[in-house]
């Protein structure tokens, strides 16, 4: 199965070039910290490279030892894999489910720096977030002008216009997915050219389109606010780099067309999925647009922080998020932030990850409903773009999956198709 060779390919390679990037900066360490940060530096390459030896040897996945905050939660899931099993032994790296096996060795690379000051803040995917943002130069800038180019007549635009204008900057934040470093196993996976031009020739490989749902929803939450309530979309990040501008630049067309009144991010709150969006990759992407000598970017960047400190747009992080359960344990796991997600008018999921999490990961028939699929997990109205890079997909019509599977065994991780599915309020 494709889990088998992400776990057997793909997550060692991972763990070799987070070695490897310890390794490089060593100098670096020793210059901050001096001796203290190369024995840490060292201590945690042990830690790591024990890690990609128990996984190569499929050994069974082991309690965490540090004190970080999730880490009880992380050890009572371990305790319900072992009930899972039924007595047929531990559950080990190649016996025990992909999502949740995945997760865990993003946590360990994390404790692998987090019990190692002074390098405990260094985050090792760094590096290929800055190079995949700056790769990406071009379809950046070409968003940018494009975005700011329609501000000027934004309040000129009719329905109709405003409706064809958010589905364009949808499907730009759905294929801005395609840039995923998780996914490369670290390898440069940069947007080069404008999504813009390509939106009519991707259109037949969207195999899910609910933007008329989103728009009859936003339109109709914006005619049913009263004075008092706010619409508020949610914005659950997937990707720094590209991926992140474009999701920015849709919710400052949801903002500037006023189909929503505030914009929440929900990142990460430690380094996961290689590419993941932290809390510092997104301010340091909005103070690299602003920093740009190119006029959009800049402004795109100005008015972004901004909107920040306005409050119009928010950013948080929750530990969930970084956790190995799916999403329909969220009310039971993390009731506070549960009730939080309520209050959203709309929950946009962006990416694979969210996706498998919504649907938990499961190998379902192509056409089971998506609603289904959450397994009651509907905090509100919520929406996922995808594009597919792993073997879980609902919501097709009845012929449709087999129909691809036949002409392209590959078609569901190969990254070239997407769904903008959408699961209304229960």
């Amino acid at each position: 199965s494709f889990a088998y060779f992400t776990i057997k390919d793909r997550l060692p390679q991972i763990l070799t070039r987070v070695i490897d990037t310890l390794h490089r900066h060593k100098n670096e360490f020793f210059e901050e910290h001096g001796e203290k940060g190369v024995e840490a530096e060292k201590r945690a390459i042990s830690f790591l490279s024990k890690l990609r030896n128990e996984l190569q040897t499929d050994k069974p996945v082991t309690l965490l030892e540090d004190e970080l905050p999730d880490a009880a939660l992380w050890n009572q899931y371990l305790d319900y894999q072992r009930n899972l099993s039924n007595g047929n032994g531990e559950p080990s790296w190649f016996q025990s489910p992909w999502l949740y096996v995945e997760c865990y060795m993003y946590r360990r690379i994390h404790a692998a720096l987090a019990q190692n000051p002074p390098i405990d803040n260094f985050d090792v995917f760094k590096e290929g977030k800055a190079q995949n943002f700056f790769e990406s130069q071009e379809a950046v800038t070409a968003l940018c002008t494009y975005f700011q180019e329609l501000l000027k007549n934004i309040k000129d635009l009719d329905e109709k216009q405003l409706q064809e204008e958010l589905f364009k900057l949808l499907q730009v934040s759905l294929w801005g997915n395609k840039c995923d470093l998780s996914f490369s196993a670290g390898k440069a996976s940069s947007q080069k050219s404008s999504p813009l031009q390509s939106l009519e020739n991707m259109m037949p490989y969207l195999l899910v389109n609910d933007m008329e749902k989103l728009w009859s929803l936003l339109v109709n939450a914006k005619k049913g606010t009263t004075e008092k309530s706010n619409v508020r979309v949610d914005i659950i990040l997937d990707n720094a780099g590209f991926e992140l501008v474009s999701d920015l630049v849709l919710a400052d067309f949801l903002l500037s067309s006023k189909l929503a009144d505030e914009v929440h991010f929900h990142g990460k709150s430690i380094p996961w999925y290689v590419s993941d969006t932290t809390k510092h990759d997104f301010n340091w992407t909005i103070k690299q647009l602003q920093a740009a000598n190119h006029m959009w970017m800049s402004r795109c960047g100005i008015n972004w922080e901004g909107n920040l400190k306005k409050g119009v747009w928010v950013y948080r992080d929750h530990m969930f998020w970084t956790l190995p359960h799916d999403f329909s344990s969220m009310a039971e796991v993390a009731p506070d932030f549960y009730a939080d997600l309520q209050k959203s008018s709309l929950l946009l999921f962006k990416g694979d990850l969210n996706y498998r999490k919504l649907t938990g990961d499961r190998k379902w028939e192509y056409n089971v409903p998506f609603h289904q699929a959450l397994n009651k997990f509907h905090p509100a109205p919520l929406c996922s773009l995808r594009t597919l890079k792993s073997d879980t997909q609902v919501g097709l019509k009845p012929g449709q999956g087999e129909q691809i599977q036949a002409s392209e065994p590959e078609w569901m991780v190969s990254g070239k198709y997407g769904v903008i599915q959408f699961a209304a309020a229960l």
